[in-house]
């Protein structure tokens, strides 16, 4: 079973541990991570500053993952969307999956965003198939947008309106409940 709950203080070194490990950190498209404490600072900022929401992703009531929305603040109702399964154990049994449904359920019904959009490197398939199939559509392609490792990488721009949303949300919903990936 897939959940997000609230971050808790505990979560910040599981998740510095995750943000560090290569496989995590090379799909990161923001700033690459400078130590403990510049990690401790954006983890203290996740949960107190009121134009980010960040929670963990939970399977099994153990955590395996982080979904976080920021730009919550804006008037143009809209945010910018980041996850990542952390856990091994998770990975490719759908709880990135799931964690989007109940991520865009929370963006759309919680905190009635209009719009939710990412950055994902050009190169992530995964991450692209999964999001794609959760409803986001290709707006845009950033030719060497952001430098890892000292390197230019390209980054693809999804975005998905609330509208769509609320079209595709019963079904995806659905098959999750019945996969016994969520509750019903």
């Amino acid at each position: 079973m897939i959940e997000l709950r609230d971050l808790h203080p505990e979560d910040e070194a599981r998740l510095f541990a995750w943000r560090c490990e290569p496989e995590i950190g090379r799909w990161m498209s923001d700033a690459d991570i400078s130590g403990r404490e510049a990690h401790r600072s954006w983890f203290d900022r996740l949960r107190s500053d009121p134009d980010l929401r960040g929670w963990m992703i939970e399977r099994t009531g153990q955590p395996a993952g982080l979904l976080t929305l920021t730009g919550l603040s804006g008037h143009h109702r809209r945010a910018a969307w980041n996850w990542f399964i952390g856990d091994r154990e998770a990975r490719g049994r759908g709880a990135g999956r799931a964690a989007q449904v109940l991520g865009l359920d929370r963006a759309f019904g919680d905190l009635g965003l209009h719009k939710v959009w990412a950055e994902v490197m050009a190169d992530n398939d995964a991450a692209m198939k999964v999001q794609i199939a959760a409803g986001f559509r290709r707006e845009g392609y950033l030719r060497g947008h952001v430098l890892k490792d000292g390197a230019p990488r390209d980054v693809v721009m999804l975005g998905i309106l609330a509208e769509e949303w609320a079209v595709l949300a019963p079904k995806a919903r659905l098959e999750l409940v019945e996969s016994g990936l969520i509750a019903g």
